[in-house]
């Protein structure tokens, strides 16, 4: 229960190299945002370029906002929360919208959404970082492996883990065995 925002982008053909190449950009943002550390009353117009970084190295930007609040029973787009310049500082405990996307004009759109916590970070003083709470796959047929880094791989397959481990037990409990499987296999390390 409670509300929630959450978009996959999927290829159901062949995609261009331009298609793989920007979904993994935008895949790359949406990580590099989530595993972002961040100190304390820092707003989410500072961090919000991390999202786009992947693809401004290529001369790629998409021309909506990084993130918007998220409240529990109450609007799917909750301000003062998100990443835009009018936001609050990020606390523990807000709810907010990961979703970088890209666009090329009459051709082909992507979005990547997550839900994600803001929480504690595990270092030596308090900072920040968020739990992300959305559990569905990334399309595979749209990701290219070779412009990930190591860490975002690793980032990638912890969150494969979470989902599995969380997901896949109550599929079982409902006998979703054909769903089940396809989970099996979209969260292949």
């Amino acid at each position: 229960d409670g509300t929630t925002d959450i978009t996959r982008t999927v290829h159901w053909g062949v995609p261009t190299p331009l298609q793989k190449e920007a979904y993994t950009r935008v895949l790359m943002g949406n990580i590099d945002l989530s595993r972002l550390v961040f100190p304390p009353n820092t707003a989410g117009r500072t961090v919000e370029a991390f999202a786009r970084r992947a693809l401004w190295d290529v001369g790629l930007n998409y021309g909506h906002g990084t993130g918007h609040g998220i409240g529990n029973f109450l609007s799917v787009h909750e301000w003062p929360v998100g990443f835009q310049s009018n936001n609050v500082p990020l606390a523990t405990g807000m709810f907010t919208s990961i979703e970088p996307g890209y666009y090329r004009d009459g051709e082909f759109g992507i979005r990547i959404e997550d839900v994600a916590l803001v929480v504690e970070a595990q270092t030596k003083k308090p900072f920040l970082t968020f739990e992300v709470v959305s559990l569905v796959p990334y399309d595979r047929n749209l990701i290219d492996l070779s412009l990930l880094s190591p860490e975002q791989i690793r980032y990638l397959n912890t969150y494969y883990e979470t989902i599995r481990a969380r997901v896949g037990p109550e599929l079982r409990r409902q006998g979703l065995e054909e769903e089940y499987g396809w989970l099996q296999r979209s969260t292949e390390p």
